[in-house]
C-alpha cells in the first residue's frame, strides 16, 4: 500500500484499527491483545483511550506468524486459564461484533477445538482457537497462518459461512474495488 498503514483507512466512520478492536471490546469475553508493527507510532493514538494490551513486534517484517506468536505469548503469560483465544486481522472490514459472538457461540455449542470461518472456498479468519493449539500456534514461522493449524485439523474444525470475509483491503486496487461495490450497494 505504498507505505500507507492499511490499519488507517477508514470504513464507515472509523479506522479499521478502531473497528476490529471495538468489535473485540464488545464481546466482554476477555483481554484484548493488539499486535502493532511497522507503523506503531501513527496507528497506536487510534486505541489510546480502549482496554487493550499494546503490543510491539519489532520482527514484523519476517510474516503473519511473528506478529501472532508475540501476542499469544503476551496473552499466554498473563492469563494461564485461558480457554480458547480469537484471532483477528485488520484489513477485514465486514467483520462485526455479531459475526464474532457467533464464533464463540459456535465453539460453546459444537464441542470442536476450532471454529473457523468459511468464505471463497476456503477457511481462515477470524477463526477461534481452543487453548489446545495455543503451542501450535505458537510453533508457526515466516509468513504461516493459523490457517495452516486450521487445515491440519479439519476434523476438530467447524465451519461458520462468512462469504464477506473475502473482502481483504491488501493493496490500493483492492481498496478501490471495495468503495466501488459499497457506492454501487448505496445506490
Amino acid at each position: 500500500m505504498g507505505g500507507e498503514p492499511k490499519q488507517l483507512l477508514t470504513y464507515e466512520g472509523k479506522t479499521l484499527i478502531r473497528r476490529i478492536t471495538d468489535s473485540a471490546l464488545s464481546l466482554q469475553a476477555g483481554p484484548v491483545a493488539v499486535v502493532l508493527g511497522a507503523h506503531r507510532a501513527q496507528i497506536a493514538p487510534e486505541l489510546a483511550d480502549l482496554p487493550v494490551t499494546l503490543i510491539d513486534n519489532g520482527r514484523w517484517a519476517t510474516g503473519l506468524a511473528s506478529s501472532l506468536k508475540i501476542g499469544l505469548a503476551a496473552l499466554y503469560l498473563t492469563q494461564k486459564e485461558l480457554d480458547a483465544v480469537l484471532v483477528l486481522v485488520t484489513d477485514q472490514p465486514l467483520v462485526s461484533a455479531g459475526l464474532l459472538q457467533h464464533l464463540i457461540a459456535t465453539y460453546q455449542e459444537e464441542n470442536k477445538g476450532i471454529v473457523a470461518c468459511q468464505y471463497g472456498g476456503h477457511l481462515g479468519l477470524p477463526a477461534l482457537f481452543s487453548r489446545n493449539y495455543i503451542d501450535e500456534l505458537l510453533q508457526l514461522d515466516g509468513d504461516k497462518s493459523p490457517r495452516w493449524v486450521i487445515l491440519r485439523h479439519r476434523t476438530d474444525c467447524v465451519e461458520v459461512p462468512f462469504e464477506a470475509g473475502a473482502v481483504d483491503l491488501d493493496s490500493w486496487r483492492d481498496v478501490e474495488l471495495f468503495a466501488q461495490a459499497q457506492a454501487s450497494e448505496n445506490l
